[in-house]
């Protein structure tokens, strides 16, 4: 059975969203603690910094394109100058640039003003990388992870790195990802005791977290032939899963494009039925709410849970998803309807539902819901106590750099919560910086909202 109890009655509306007036005012009272603990800009002046300036990128969409496009070719600047000349190169296409903008070009026609120009961009991109990515190395991670950790909020590492097109890097990777769980695991035996953090009802959960791509594992991962590029992935995926189980690890597979989400999913599956891995070790998988079909793909995992019995239960990690404009443009470019909600109240709709189905899996899954967005969290917390289940049985995930305050607000309240921390250099991270700040900067992202001052209540209304 995957069902730990009757779920309490919904009844649905027209729009396909369900109503529950005791689930919403339990969303409203939880939303409104969670948010008043946030911390305030005159505390956090850095932070009011930079929720203007995401303001101020997602008001123009010209304005964001150019401003991600110059992020991304940073890491290939020669010099200052260089970085200048690209940066008023692409602010140069957009048609009203900001006043503070407009007054940086004009200090661009000479060299000085190049070389301070290129040296104030420089210096900001930097601070955006380092605001998402908490170390070039895990050892230099482990301050951040550690500080973290005393402050009541587990991690997950992952090592960054796209795709990979040569056996040697994915063999790199999956090396990197060798030492990095070893290097962890060693570092977090000397942290304190944290029984929020380390035990829900089905038992341990490891200190060490690991986050993986298959992609980086393989340079063979391609969706019309997918047997190839599992095996290759394979080879190199069941080394770490055995290393994480002999050091008492947990090791998570994140999904990525839509294109090898049925090569990624069957391999981890996989792997995992096999009878080495029937005890160990804890291991995740991601289910990405943007796509119209995660319902299907979600009893799918439900039914090989059936199937498989292991101890301890597989992790689902349910997230909005970070690929919505490449599986957009994609399906534009082939004429393919798209794979994506494109209204954003369906697709925070679906991640409701996805979150009730799986809180009404338990005991067979782990469930982690990972959102910035208050009314999520709050609906997640807020089912989960309607079911009669204790808040330890439930995990919060957040990003770094993206979900600070509600990460230190969660903690606060006595939730359990998990940062996503990317972990390496800044050329290795510009394709996720770059999906990080169209993520942070949508219009109609939550954190974009909440910058925009929209009012609670707003924020918190059922989608």
């Amino acid at each position: 059975m995957d069902r730990a109890q009757p779920s309490p009655p919904v009844e649905k509306r027209v729009d396909g969203a369900v109503s529950n007036p005791e689930l919403e005012r339990e969303i409203k009272q939880l939303g409104g603690e969670l948010h008043g603990s946030f911390p305030s800009a005159l505390r956090h002046p850095v932070r009011a910094v930079d929720a203007r300036a995401m303001e101020m990128a997602s008001s123009d969409r010209e304005l964001r394109a150019a401003l991600f496009r110059f992020v991304d070719v940073v890491p290939a600047c020669r010099s200052l100058d260089d970085v200048a000349r690209h940066l008023t190169d692409f602010l140069d296409e957009v048609p009203e640039a900001p006043p503070p903008l407009e007054a940086a070009m004009r200090i661009a026609h000479t060299k000085a003003g190049r070389a301070a120009l290129g040296a104030a961009a420089a210096r900001g991109v930097r601070h955006i990388a380092h605001r998402f990515i908490v170390g070039e190395t895990p050892r230099a991670a482990l301050s951040v992870l550690s500080q973290l950790w005393n402050r009541g909020i587990a991690s997950s590492v992952d090592l960054l790195g796209e795709a990979t097109v040569t056996a040697a890097e994915a063999d790199r990777y999956a090396h990197r990802c060798a030492a990095a769980l070893a290097e962890l695991a060693a570092a977090v035996r000397g942290w304190p005791e944290r029984p929020m953090l380390e035990r829900d009802a089905t038992g341990t959960l490891p200190r060490a977290n690991l986050s993986v791509k298959v992609s980086a594992l393989t340079p063979l991962l391609r969706a019309d032939a997918p047997a190839l590029g599992k095996q290759d992935a394979a080879r190199r995926l069941r080394p770490l899963l055995v290393g994480a189980r002999e050091q008492r690890a947990h090791i998570h597979i994140d999904m990525e494009s839509l294109d090898s989400r049925e090569a990624v999913l069957d391999l981890v599956l996989e792997l995992l039925s096999e009878p080495e891995f029937a005890e160990g070790p804890s291991a995740g998988v991601v289910l990405q709410a943007y796509l119209r079909d995660s319902p299907q793909q979600l009893e799918q995992i439900l039914a090989w849970t059936r199937a498989h019995t292991r101890t301890p239960p597989l992790q689902v990690r349910l997230v909005k998803g970070a690929y919505w404009d490449h599986e957009l443009v994609q399906a534009r470019q082939q004429g393919w309807p798209a794979p994506v909600f494109e209204v954003k109240a369906e697709c925070d709709r679906n991640f409701e539902t996805l979150t009730r189905r799986l809180l009404e899996a338990r005991p067979a899954v782990r469930v982690a819901v990972a959102s910035h967005n208050l009314r999520s969290v709050s609906h997640a917390i807020a089912y989960n106590r309607l079911l009669g289940a204790p808040d330890t049985e439930l995990e919060l995930q957040v990003l770094r750099g993206l979900g600070d305050e509600l990460q230190d607000a969660l903690a606060q309240h006595g939730f359990r919560v998990r940062t996503y921390c990317p972990v390496g250099d800044l050329v290795a991270g510009m394709a996720y910086l770059v999906r990080r700040l169209l993520e942070n900067t949508s219009n109609e992202a939550f954190i974009s909202e909440q910058a925009r001052n929209t009012p609670l209540e707003t924020l918190l209304a059922a989608p």
